[in-house]
């Protein structure tokens, strides 16, 4: 199967719609999905006509898609998923994102992949600027987004259709330009 990305402890690849089962179960868990939807099931239905197709769209842009299934290396475990999808600002500019199945959660997993794409947008995608946005309230994405090395831009707020616990505090946008990831990085 076709590799996008290899780290120390995770393959992303396309999705496929053989990913429908782990997708399911991600989406279905009501910790992964406490920021996302306040923790609210998801059907099977859902998952077959709208979320897997949105994450095997392509773009017209290098990469050709934006979202990617990830797998832990050593045991082909699926993880979760990846996104580094193009933005609507211009094509130099994209967004990053990821959901871990909690078995995952707190071991580094995220910051890895987020720190490897990252690397992959400046260097071979040639992005000018990666951004992230999360719950203002989310403590942990915000501490994958630091530790990858976004810093924190603003905090905003939309008017969601259907409130959940915490969103009175806002989102918060964390972003990093290639001049500014240049610097950091050793030689």
């Amino acid at each position: 199967m076709e590799t996008f990305l290899v780290t120390e402890r995770l393959r992303l690849r396309p999705f496929t719609e053989a990913d429908a089962g782990h997708v399911h179960a991600l989406d279905d868990d009501p910790a992964v999905m406490r920021f996302i939807n306040g923790g609210r099931p998801c059907s099977r239905d859902t998952v077959r006509r709208e979320t897997l197709p949105r994450l095997m769209r392509t773009y017209d842009w290098p990469p050709g898609r934006a979202y990617w299934a990830a797998e832990e290396k050593d045991s082909g475990r699926f993880a979760g998923w990846f996104e580094l999808r193009p933005l609507d600002a211009g094509p130099d500019e994209a967004e990053l994102g990821y959901r871990l199945r909690t078995r995952f959660w707190g071991q580094g997993y995220a910051t890895e992949g987020a720190r490897a794409l990252i690397r992959k947008a400046f260097t071979d995608l040639g992005l000018r600027r990666v951004m992230a946005q999360t719950m203002a309230v989310n403590a942990g994405s915000r501490r994958v987004m630091e530790k990858s090395g976004l810093t924190y831009v603003q905090t905003f707020f939309h008017n969601w259709p259907e409130a959940i616990d915490g969103s009175e505090h806002g989102d918060v946008e964390y972003a990093l330009a290639r001049d500014e990831w240049l610097h950091r990085v050793p030689e």
